[in-house]
């Protein structure tokens, strides 16, 4: 399990009068943790052999997929386009989040063995290059719909530095985005867990816990789905217009996979996160104790759909090299005699 599907909130480190922390630490510790006798084995056994297994088969599958990903761009790397680019540094941000999932196959088999510094590095480090893949989704959604819709473009192949800086910025904006893991991640001990140290956030109050869940919320999925949703709709209509020529079909093809793609493995991740959140949300607010079935039901739910969202890294290149390279890359090809372009 990473460091994005386990909070821990320490009584120890609030900052406020002894009141409040004997009411957080306990409404949060016996009602969002399932009480003291919840020790979480069952979910812990389910970690152990289910994280190792499928992060060891993402990481290889991820590595082979996106390493052919930037073969294919290396041989065009004197003819690509915008969303060439943006596939070039979408390839290079799943590679940097591929290579920190052996720690967490490490720490979901065993315990956080790295100590809190590496916890902070490799935790930031996954979040930097989570966030940076969807805003690159984004990015190709965006121009794939200018160039398309509004035959508009919004990067020249001439000047393929302008589009490498542009990516260049979604990379700084994702390293802000990053900040509440340099300060919040440290290797702590979770005395549901057998006491086993884990590489977890320890927030000084709910608020800072809440904050950053609906930071992710809002610009990790709600954010990109629309701008997805938009782009593609638009483009599909677009498409529709005109003569059903096998190019017009091929792409069209990509859009819907995509777009498939994006919904399927993020969506039930976003949808388990929001019920932990509403359920930490009214543990925290109320006396009423969750079962401890529910809290491991939802231990393990967590587990698995935030492991099918990190596989998302890996459907990527099977969506580029499968789909869109066939003789020519359609992200040039026409869709009409005239003057857009498709995928």
């Amino acid at each position: 399990m990473n460091a994005d599907t386990k909070i821990t909130i320490r009584a120890e480190d609030l900052d406020y009068n002894i009141d409040y922390n004997d009411s957080y630490s306990d409404n949060y510790n016996e009602s969002c943790c399932g009480g003291p006798g919840c020790d979480q084995e069952s979910s812990m056994h389910f970690d152990s052999i289910f994280i190792p297994v499928l992060y060891s088969v993402a990481l290889v599958v991820g590595l082979l997929g996106n390493g052919l990903v930037l073969v294919v761009l290396w041989k065009k790397r004197l003819s690509m386009n915008a969303s060439d680019i943006f596939f070039l540094h979408l390839s290079l941000a799943d590679i940097l989040l591929l290579l920190t999932l052996p720690f967490w196959a490490v720490e979901a088999a065993n315990e956080w063995i790295f100590g809190t510094v590496l916890c902070k590095l490799t935790g930031a480090l996954f979040k930097i290059n989570f966030y940076c893949g969807i805003f690159m989704l984004s990015c190709i959604s965006l121009d794939r719909y200018l160039s398309i819709v509004h035959a508009v473009q919004m990067y020249s192949r001439k000047k393929p530095v302008v589009t490498h800086c542009c990516c260049l910025m979604v990379w700084l904006f994702c390293l802000l985005f990053s900040i509440p893991d340099w300060i919040f991640l440290k290797d702590s001990k979770d005395s549901r867990r057998q006491d086993r140290i884990e590489c977890v956030q320890v927030y000084s109050s709910y608020s800072w816990h809440l904050a950053t869940r609906l930071l992710y919320h809002m610009l990790g999925f709600v954010l990109p789905a629309l701008i997805m949703l938009f782009c593609y709709s638009c483009i599909l209509l677009r498409l529709r217009r005109g003569s059903q020529h096998k190019h017009k079909k091929r792409a069209i093809r990509v859009i819907v996979a995509l777009v498939v793609a994006f919904f399927i493995h993020w969506t039930p991740y976003n949808i388990t996160l929001i019920i932990d959140t509403i359920q930490t949300n009214v543990t925290n607010n109320t006396s009423n104790q969750t079962p401890c079935e529910s809290t491991t039901a939802l231990d393990v739910a967590i587990t698995a759909t935030s492991t099918l969202a990190y596989l998302h890294c890996c459907v990527h290149p099977v969506i580029y090299v499968g789909l869109v390279s066939r003789k020519s890359f359609l992200w040039s090809e026409s869709v009409d005699t005239s003057h857009t372009s498709a995928f």
